[in-house]
């Protein structure tokens, strides 16, 4: 019986860090974000608004499916103010929101004390 550690304040721990098959996989998509991180920021800067709302589409629906729920509400939200034409500065505001998550995820149990901010 494994004893789940409550994670330290602001760090996020997916939701199936303890599942054996699929904790190799959320690692793949953690080691994954800081790409994903710059290719929100590269179509923030580049005006590219079509390109930033499939983006957060695409993470929304991938954050849920490797245990982060938080990165999907954010992200959602997100596609949601692109899709209504909210203003730049309220799209660049959830972009920095989605990328703070991003940094926090990790894709340990939360047990292990080795954290990377590598970006």
């Amino acid at each position: 019986m494994s004893t789940r550690m409550t994670p330290p304040e602001g760090l996020l721990y997916s939701s199936l860090a303890f599942d054996a098959d699929m904790a190799p996989l959320v690692h793949l998509f953690v080691d994954d974000l800081p790409d994903r991180a710059k290719s929100l920021l590269d179509r923030l800067q580049a005006s590219d608004f079509e390109g930033l709302r499939r983006l957060a589409h695409q993470m929304s629906g991938a954050a849920g499916s490797y245990g982060f729920a938080e990165i999907t509400t954010e992200a959602a939200a997100l596609e949601a103010i692109i899709t209504r034409g909210g203003a730049e500065d309220e799209i660049a505001a959830g972009v920095n929101a989605v990328i703070d998550l991003l940094r926090r995820a990790r894709s340990g149990t939360g047990e292990d004390s080795v954290v990377d901010s590598s970006f």
